[in-house]
């Protein structure tokens, strides 16, 4: 099976557990204001395309250092190639690698019954999920992503029902995300999962914007600062104390 391919690092340390061998699909049907990787969004624009066997045979190249890693599949958005990251994940199981699905959820169809299917097919083989909830109001995730947020909260809750473990990463961006309230809210939201096993406060950065400018696309947060790790920290400590406050209740 042929996946269409965006580019490949051998060497990821913020991708998963360990030092991680990284896979970037391309397509994505997100448009984030602040995504670094604006050239990942239309499938048409592959940068090359590679077989399964071709992947697994050049993780094999860097075994020694890929110390208590494994594979990553993000995108782009990974799950816009399911059956091609499923196939991949079903092969490196079978070699005893570690898979991680770093994905926002947004192709989740829980009223097709055809797309529960893969994507449980795929969840077989997938050791790690790492959800990037974008926000957790619905309409502030539409000015910010130009999608709705409806199916990525239903693929938590399946992930959760599944079992499955799961990282969930959210990005602080001043004056957008970076609200107490909105940040309760998705604590208390992420308190009603079963199998969350750690929580990623990453606080935005304009490192991407040279990308939009290469790309002639308008940056859409033009003047607005990165946040602070301080910023990342408080953000952090809202989103715990709805987690809390949502366990304690039950």
């Amino acid at each position: 099976m042929i996946g269409y391919i965006h580019s490949i690092e051998t060497f990821g340390t913020v991708d998963g557990p360990g030092v991680r061998y990284v896979v970037f699909l391309q397509g994505c049907p997100m448009r984030c204001k602040y995504c670094h990787n604006p050239d990942t969004w239309l499938p048409e624009n592959y940068q090359k395309t590679s077989t399964v066997d071709e992947i697994l045979n050049d993780y094999e190249r860097y075994i020694p250092f890929l110390k208590n890693g494994g594979l990553t599949v993000t995108g782009g958005e990974p799950m816009m190639q399911l059956e091609f990251v499923t196939d991949l994940f079903k092969k490196a199981k079978e070699k005893n690698i570690h898979t991680c699905l770093d994905t926002s959820g947004v192709t989740f169809n829980p009223h097709s019954e055809e797309n529960v299917t893969k994507v449980n097919e795929l969840l077989k083989y997938t050791d790690l999920i790492m959800l990037d909830i974008k926000h957790i109001d619905p309409v502030e995730h539409i000015e910010l992503t130009k999608q709705k947020n409806d199916n990525i909260l239903v693929f938590a809750r399946h992930l959760s029902k599944m079992n499955k473990d799961t990282w969930i990463r959210h990005v602080v961006v001043p004056g957008i995300t970076l609200n107490d309230e909105y940040l309760y809210k998705l604590g208390e939201f992420i308190g009603t999962l079963s199998s969350v096993k750690a929580l990623d406060v990453l606080p935005y950065h304009t490192m991407g914007e040279v990308k939009y400018e290469n790309l002639g696309i308008p940056y859409p947060l033009k003047g607005i600062e990165g946040a602070t790790k301080e910023q990342a920290k408080h953000a952090r400590e809202i989103i715990m104390k709805g987690f809390r406050n949502n366990k304690s209740n039950k």
